[in-house]
């Protein structure tokens, strides 16, 4: 018989809270490849808890640059630098690069003034990390 394991910070097993919707994380799963045709009950809630995790990591470093610029408030920018300035979040960079120059794209060829050559600057935020 198993015993109730934590998970956030409550005791439960498999009809505990989760903080993540288990149906939509076991829909993407299912996404992921045709080979991908079954998936246990349990399966979902360690993705879950791994999403929280990568959650709290990437919020706990997103917001120690936050408070090295003395700002009170995360925003996507702190994200971003810290996304760029650790390594096991390289997986992320196109990401951010395909989100900064498609909202840079949009807003100029709306306004009509910027070349896209210009759109696709890195932002004065992120400069420091990328220096090695």
């Amino acid at each position: 018989m198993r015993q109730a394991g934590a998970y956030s910070g409550v005791t439960y097993w498999k009809t505990g809270p989760h903080s993540l919707p288990l149906a939509r994380i076991k829909k993407i799963m299912k996404k992921s490849g045709e080979d991908v045709k079954m998936i246990s009950a349990e399966a979902p809630i360690v993705f879950s808890k791994a999403c929280e995790l990568f959650i709290e990591e990437l919020t706990k470093r997103s917001w120690m640059i936050a408070m090295h610029s003395k700002k009170r408030m995360l925003h996507k920018e702190d994200v971003a630098s810290a996304i760029l300035a650790t390594d096991i979040f390289d997986f992320l960079i196109g990401l951010i690069f395909h989100e900064t120059t498609t909202a840079a794209s949009a807003s100029a060829s709306a306004a009509g003034d910027l070349p896209e050559s210009e759109t696709m600057s890195i932002p004065l935020e992120m400069r420091p990390f990328l220096q090695s």
